[in-house]
């Protein structure tokens, strides 16, 4: 089965990924004025805006896939690639990584 793609899907896909590269850098050179900004406060809706965006781009490359069927594989990695990133996301948030038992005042170690 073979994959029909026009000129204007190529280009949205293209504009699409570009888009994704674009939030990506961007958001790599705001890390740490993010993270200092997460200290001081929490912002609900930057963190909502920035989490819709990418969800909507995750669903719009996911439809253009699914819509356009053929290709087990590449369906398997649109579907595959953002759960790997949740997945790895989820287990970074609910894991313990250090214990923090400092001593009792007065008392022993």
């Amino acid at each position: 089965m073979t994959i029909n793609v026009t000129l204007t899907q190529l280009l949205a896909a293209l504009g699409v990924m570009l888009l994704v590269l674009w939030v990506w850098r961007a958001s790599s050179r705001r890390a740490k004025a993010a993270a200092d900004a997460a200290r001081k406060g929490a912002r609900l809706l930057s963190l909502t805006g920035r989490v819709l965006l990418m969800a909507g781009v995750i669903v719009g490359v996911q439809w253009v896939v699914i819509t356009h069927r053929g290709d087990t594989v590449l369906l398997l990695v649109v579907l595959g690639l953002p759960a790997l990133f949740a997945a790895y996301t989820l287990t970074r948030a609910l894991t313990i990584t250090a214990w923090d038992d400092s001593p009792r005042r007065g008392g022993r170690r």
